[in-house]
């Protein structure tokens, strides 16, 4: 019988993952670096588990081994493709018989393989508890501002050789704010995200600063994990600033597309009682019109800037003018040189 092992972070480095769970489980979250070879296609699982429930575990079994045995081979060869000479690591939702049965088809065949103890929620365990005490591996700088000052742009701009950058919203597939989908479709699921931020602090380098942009608890549907936001709260933050024309310019330059037209519409409609009637109409028309630098300004003066940090309950540990994203970067670097001493 194949080896049960637990779950540890070297197994991301030394083995191919081979995770054999069905498509959509798949597409939910899964371990980093892994492959999706299914036993069972989705309809395929749905049909077990109800003959499962139905009849018994005995006939869920044989129909298992009536829709999947001619694929035997094919699957074998797939995993083989894929570890290129590597030992396998095969994992299920539990560590049952799905990730059991590839398991003793690579053994067979005369492949390294190892089964994963309990599976993806095994894993998926160790995850939120790696967010529930919640410490990150390097200092962790926290880059705050108005909207349309440019912080993603600046972030992602910052030189890896100097900074982790880690973006959230990037990863979460939503800019946080009320226009925060437009041109983007968040189809993320929240496990999947918790994983990708996870596997972002793994790779961290213990020396090297860690930036992220200031955030909500929530970023679209998708919240902060654990101790994520109360972390970020405690660490250090650095304010940004741009004038309202650059903020203006930004935000048209982002948004300027066709495209986004209707979904801008979807977006203005949501925060109507917040912009109130008159507001509302006002920049409803503009948009209409297409004319996205002024529907860029009415949302900066009139939503954007009265909402976000109306009563900042914190001071900065330091001030950037983001206006030049180079010369900011510079002014980040001697801030940290100087906080470091």
């Amino acid at each position: 019988m194949p080896e049960k092992i637990s779950f540890t972070l070297s197994l991301l480095d030394t083995h191919c993952i081979v995770d054999v769970r069905t498509p959509l489980e798949f597409a939910e979250d899964h371990l980093p670096g892994a492959v999706n070879v299914p036993i069972l296609t989705n309809e395929e699982r749905v049909e077990v588990g109800t003959l499962h429930k139905q009849a018994g575990p005995r006939e869920a079994r044989m129909r298992g081994l009536e829709l999947t045995c001619g694929r035997f081979a094919a699957m074998v060869h797939d995993v083989a493709a894929h570890a290129a000479g590597r030992p396998v690591l095969v994992y299920c939702w539990r560590g049952g018989l799905r990730s059991l049965s590839m398991a003793i088809l690579l053994e067979m065949s005369g492949y390294p393989v190892v089964q994963l103890n309990g599976g993806y929620r095994a894993y998926r365990n160790q995850v939120c508890a790696f967010f529930e005490a919640f410490d990150p591996p390097a200092p962790l700088i926290v880059i705050h501002g108005m909207t349309g000052t440019g912080k993603t742009t600046f972030i992602n701009g910052l030189d890896r050789e100097q900074w982790t950058v880690i973006d959230l919203e990037g990863l979460a597939c939503h800019r946080g704010s009320a226009f925060g989908e437009v041109g983007l479709v968040q189809a993320i699921s929240q496990k999947r995200f918790d994983t990708l931020l996870w596997d972002a602090f793994r790779n961290a380098p213990a020396g090297r600063p860690i930036v992220v942009e200031g955030e909500s608890q929530r970023i679209g549907k998708i919240s902060l994990p654990g101790k994520v936001y109360d972390t970020m709260a405690a660490a250090c933050k650095v304010w940004c600033h741009a004038s309202l024309e650059t903020r203006v310019r930004r935000l048209a330059e982002e948004y300027a597309c066709q495209e986004y037209r209707e979904a801008m519409a979807t977006a203005l409609e949501r925060i109507r009682k917040k912009l109130g009637g008159v507001r509302y109409a006002e920049i409803k028309a503009l948009l209409e019109c297409w004319d996205v630098e002024g529907v860029a300004r009415g949302l900066v003066e009139h939503y954007y800037d009265r909402l976000y940090y109306k009563h900042r309950p914190w001071t900065p540990d330091a001030e950037i003018d983001l206006e030049d994203f180079g010369e900011a970067g510079e002014r980040l670097a001697e801030f940290w040189s100087e906080r470091q001493g």
